[in-house]
């Protein structure tokens, strides 16, 4: 451990302290994580959260003690000022603007399309998307620059069919098709109905027809047991997980255990930093069954918030 973050520790340890005894707590609650952690950012957070506690509130606090907190404060929102507008857009400006006009932020979006962009014409649908999210309200879309990620892996893999968990608004459906070999076809999966209405007039007003894409709306633990027998997918050239990263492990051990996967087929998973996929990314390292990769990105608009696609490549059965 470093001096630094050493003195560190222990000006946030002796703040949470402080104030434990100042508000006769119970219980020191911080005691238990005391020895467990080497992460500064994870100490700014526990002298906030002392300072944040809600006895801390009723003005039982000195400002002595006050003004002790201030630097943590000021860091904290100096330091993650980019993860705070992340919050502000994604979360409660959305919220508002979902309570006001009715919509999902999807629906609005497509209206948006639907006035501004050429019907047929996916590359121009695809950047007033772009467009829309950076100047009006953040989608939380994977963006252009994952976006020529994606569009170059699947055009080098020449994929007869893809599977993509997660279709959310179509952006990444519209890409994906762009970028299909001919005869390719690509399966796409949303489980919330409004969610997937809006995807499906998206991808018709871009051109494609069933065939080509085709979209289910269902869970994606429920249709991956059933691919091979009620949609005649019998494997899976590329798989792209980007609904839930919680999920993604789930998911990637039902395409094996349901023999979907053949050797050399090619598994992309998107937010794999941010919010991130721990426990997916460990599984697939310690396997055997994976070639893994990491494309490094940063959020579509947030360049300074780190993320990145993961690719993995199977193998075979370990």
């Amino acid at each position: 451990m470093s001096l630094e973050l050493d003195q560190f520790r222990f000006k946030s340890w002796f703040c949470c302290v402080t104030l434990h005894k100042r508000l006769s707590l119970s219980e020191p609650w911080f005691v238990k994580y005391r020895d467990n952690t080497n992460d500064k950012q994870w100490w700014v957070w526990v002298s906030l959260s002392a300072f944040l506690h809600p006895r801390a509130r009723v003005g039982t606090m000195s400002p002595a003690i006050a003004l002790a907190f201030l630097p943590l404060v000021v860091t904290l929102l100096v330091r993650y000022r980019h993860y705070f507008r992340l919050l502000a857009r994604m979360v409660l400006l959305r919220s508002l603007r979902d309570c006001l006009s009715g919509l999902q932020i999807e629906e609005r979006a497509f209206s948006y399309v639907l006035t501004h962009a050429l019907p047929g014409d996916p590359s121009h649908i695809l950047t007033t998307l772009d467009h829309w999210s950076s100047h009006c309200e953040y989608l939380g879309h994977m963006g252009p620059v994952k976006g020529q990620i994606l569009m170059r892996l699947v055009e080098e893999k020449a994929p007869a069919c893809v599977l993509e968990l997660g279709t959310h608004c179509g952006y990444s459906t519209l890409l994906i098709a762009r970028a299909l070999p001919p005869g390719g076809r690509l399966l796409t999966v949303e489980w919330n109905p409004r969610t997937a209405a809006v995807a499906e007039k998206l991808i018709r007003l871009a051109g494609f027809d069933e065939r080509t894409v085709e979209l289910i709306v269902s869970s994606s633990e429920e249709v991956i047991p059933h691919l091979r027998t009620q949609y005649q997918l019998s494997q899976v050239d590329l798989v792209l997980l980007a609904h839930r990263p919680r999920r993604y492990l789930r998911d990637l051990q039902l395409l094996e255990a349901h023999a979907l996967l053949p050797a050399g087929a090619t598994v992309l998973a998107d937010h794999a930093l941010f919010p991130g996929a721990p426990r997916f990314l460990q599984y697939a390292k310690s396997c055997g069954r994976y070639r893994c990769r990491l494309h490094h990105t940063g959020l579509p608009d947030f360049p300074a918030i780190k993320d990145g696609i993961a690719q993995l490549t199977y193998v075979g059965p370990g």
